[in-house]
């Protein structure tokens, strides 16, 4: 099917909103004192209780009968998502958010030449700089520092490529049904931490938080990035990702009134103008590359 403007700006609005969505998981595990299988399986719970009750209510999403939709190709993106979701908390937990955001900035470019490798979309030079441009900015941010763990920042490595293969496969099959795929991630994430997890050690703030957790970053986070991503081409979905490293400790700011320093104001308005400028440029063609 032939991709319009419309549908291009579309895939724009969507994914940014899921990185809005996604940027919270820092805040989320600066409040939560659940060790992480936990956070994981209730996180997961109530992300898969959530999908199916929108599914269920929303008009236009097709209803339950769309489950009966997913093929092999939405069992390996719900697989590949669940995945992140594991690297992404177990790296938040093992290393700084600074490490995490600086690894998660190389997405742009594992999208670029997986897309160009396997699906043969050849990147515009102008993603490609405004993701060195945005990647410049999250280096920046993180002071390039050394403060981190290389055990939590292997698993930050591991989700930027799930991130990556989520990406691709989006693209080449965009007939995966979005909340459905999401629904099934969020309970492959839960069966997964299930064995390791306390259950019944949570408190009642703590699963509050845990509920809101599991809706914000994976129904709306995940289902509407799932939505967005084959309406992109790769390079182009991954480089919007990198709005999550200023967002992140935006939100510690607001909630915690812990105030960012130079070197994350400085390589934040990098990475938003890096964005921004991008997404101009798109748009002042006449038609983007599809």
């Amino acid at each position: 099917m032939q991709k319009t403007s419309r549908d291009y700006q579309l895939g724009l609005v969507l994914v940014i909103v899921a990185v809005v969505a996604w940027s919270t998981a820092g805040l989320f595990t600066r409040y939560l004192s659940a060790d992480t299988p936990t956070i994981l399986f209730w996180r997961g719970l109530f992300g898969a209780l959530g999908t199916i009750a929108v599914v269920a209510v929303l008009p236009g999403t097709g209803g339950i009968k769309t489950f009966r939709a997913l093929d092999r190709s939405g069992v390996a993106y719900a697989a590949l998502t669940a995945l992140s979701m594991f690297f992404f908390i177990t790296a938040l937990r093992n290393t700084t958010v600074a490490h995490v955001a600086i690894v998660t900035a190389i997405v742009p470019f594992c999208a670029a030449y997986l897309g160009w490798a396997l699906l043969g979309e050849t990147p515009k030079p102008a993603v490609l700089v405004s993701s060195g441009i945005a990647l410049a900015g999250v280096a920046i941010m993180a002071g390039i520092s050394t403060d981190g763990h290389l055990y939590g920042d292997g698993f930050a490595l591991l989700m930027a490529l799930c991130m990556a293969g989520m990406i691709l496969i989006s693209r080449r099959f965009p007939g995966i049904p979005a909340l459905p795929a999401t629904c099934l991630a969020s309970a492959f994430s839960a069966l997964g931490a299930l064995p390791f997890a306390t259950i019944y050690a949570v408190s009642a703030q703590d699963m509050g938080l845990l509920a809101l957790f599991g809706l914000v970053n994976q129904v709306i986070g995940f289902g509407l990035f799932a939505m967005g991503a084959r309406l992109l081409p790769p390079a182009e979905t991954a480089l919007l990702t990198a709005l999550e490293a200023p967002l992140a400790p935006l939100w510690v700011w607001i909630a915690l009134s812990e105030v960012p320093g130079t070197a994350v104001i400085l390589g934040g308005l990098m990475v938003f103008g890096a964005v921004l400028g991008h997404i101009r440029v798109a748009n002042t063609g006449q038609n983007p590359r599809l």
